[in-house]
């Protein structure tokens, strides 16, 4: 062995490839600096034949904050939903120590579960849980391709009994909805009237502020009602996209979102009356930092519009659901597809939830299709009915 002493502490020199290799090992055992005399010489012949030592594996957390959290910041920085999206739900995950503080490729199924279980306690949803379990899924596989791990060390699988949204409005209760919204935005302009004509604005000269736009909520769930438009499509929506008698859709949830939909006359109506009362680029413009509406905007008129038209509380995407289940009475699927923005007709069939109305239509349909025949059996002989006719 070619160790010496320099001091207190051994050295090791010996001739690589014909370059001189002279280190320090730190260490004032000789028997131990011999050690990592051969160890730095097996390193140097792996390294000969493209063997590299593997490079530790990080914990979930370190994961996270490293790796996924600086590439979604990069990949999602102009969709500001979607980033916060899987902000919140690898905060989520890091916030369970069991999982936080794991390796990679020691994430056992029982740290999932155990994570499920703790999200159940915690009150939270089916829909919740399978969220946070969707962005780890993704996460690992990301670990994956990146080379962090050589293998997903578990499979993440989502829970069943996720409810979804089949809520589906009638005509009476839209009715009732944008009646409520309307006598909404009457009772603020009547407001404004009576504050004109109170004694702060004619003996004390304090003005009040007008209203901006009092029939927001209503023109927002005429559009959605009328054109099936996801709401951050509708929020987001620019005149430059409002195209005589269509709207445009540049970019949207998925590639196939961008679209051309036709517009109802009852929306066309409204956007032409926005189009001479707004300047903005907007056209639903509001003081937020992105300068458009967004959904905390019309949260609170909306829950206090369901309560006034006599409603069960519903989402705004309950318009988007109740639009395409209209459609889907009369479009074929290809066109119903096209114009939800789906990319394939699985998600088409999510949103489309027949009701015996439709399917009683859709059968009088089919038998005058065939010439006005009975669908299904029917309880007289076929010999005896020829004989009758004949007769």
């Amino acid at each position: 062995m070619a160790v010496y002493k320099r001091g207190d502490v051994w050295w090791f020199k010996f001739t690589w490839n014909g370059e001189a290799i002279r280190e320090s090992t730190k260490q004032g055992n000789k028997r131990i600096a011999e050690q990592i005399e051969s160890a730095r010489k097996t390193g140097l012949a792996k390294g000969e034949v493209g063997i590299r030592d593997r490079a530790p594996v990080p914990t979930f957390k370190q994961f996270a904050e490293r790796d996924y959290l600086p590439h979604v910041q990069t990949r999602f920085a102009d969709k500001r939903s979607t980033l916060a999206y899987c902000r919140v739900q690898a905060k989520h995950l890091i916030d369970y120590p069991p999982l936080a503080g794991a390796n990679l490729d020691a994430i056992t199924p029982a740290i999932i579960s155990s994570f499920i279980e703790n999200r159940r306690k915690a009150g939270y949803e089916v829909s919740s849980i399978n969220r946070a379990l969707q962005v780890l899924r993704r996460m690992l596989h990301l670990a994956v391709d990146w080379g962090r791990i050589d293998k997903s060390p578990a499979k993440v699988s989502l829970l069943p009994g996720e409810r979804r949204r089949e809520q589906v409005l009638s005509l009476e209760e839209e009715a009732a909805f944008l009646l409520a919204v309307g006598q909404t935005g009457d009772s603020i302009i009547a407001a404004h009237v009576r504050a004109l004509e109170g004694i702060r604005a004619t003996k004390r000269g304090e003005q009040p502020i007008p209203p901006v736009d009092p029939f927001l909520l209503r023109d927002v769930s005429t559009v959605l009602l009328d054109c099936g438009l996801r709401p951050e499509e509708c929020y987001r929506m620019r005149w430059e996209h409002v195209r005589r008698d269509s709207l445009h859709v540049p970019y949207g949830k998925t590639v196939n979102a961008r679209r051309e939909i036709p517009m109802s006359e009852r929306a066309a109506a409204i956007l032409d009356a926005r189009r001479q009362s707004f300047s903005s680029e907007w056209v639903f413009p509001a003081p937020t930092h992105s300068g458009h509406i967004e959904q905390s905007t019309l949260k609170k008129a909306h829950a206090q519009a369901c309560k006034r038209a006599g409603l069960s509380p519903f989402v705004p995407y309950t318009f988007r659901h109740t639009c395409l289940t209209r459609w889907a009475a009369i479009l074929d699927p290809y066109t119903l597809a096209y114009l939800a923005g789906h990319s394939d007709f699985g998600t088409t069939k999510r949103y489309v939830h027949p009701n015996l109305n439709t399917a009683r239509e859709a059968i009088e349909r089919a038998r005058k299709a065939q010439g006005g025949h009975k669908i299904g059996h029917t309880t007289e002989d076929p010999v005896m009915e020829k004989e009758r006719r004949i007769a």
